[in-house]
């Protein structure tokens, strides 16, 4: 399992491709490709056949992954988009933190 940057719940800011600009915060982390799904961001029409009577068929809009190198967390201090750390604390712990303004994340 590969370590991530970011995870479910965190705010982040896309960087690269078509939403470039954007955030959103993060639905679900797919740590095994890699990828996040972010709420609002890359979404797409997708047509569905109603599977079970009652259901309604026709077009939704759903997000689609996008690749967890082409988001950054948004500090929520100083409230841009930084590259995060990681730092040890005394007790064993270890806690995230901006490394623009140095504020820790409380997860």
């Amino acid at each position: 399992m590969k370590k991530m940057h970011v995870k479910r719940g965190d705010i982040v800011q896309v960087i690269a491709g078509k939403d470039k600009g954007r955030e959103g915060k993060i639905i679900e982390a797919i740590p095994a490709k890699n990828k996040v799904i972010v709420e609002g961001i890359a979404v797409a029409k997708r047509h569905q056949k109603a599977r079970v009577q009652g259901q309604e068929s026709g077009i939704i809009h759903k997000e689609m992954p996008i690749d967890a190198s082409n988001v950054m967390r948004v500090c929520p201090k100083c409230g841009k988009a930084a590259r995060t750390g990681v730092r040890i604390l005394a007790d064993g712990g270890k806690v995230r933190y901006c490394k623009k303004c140095d504020a820790e994340f409380n997860d």
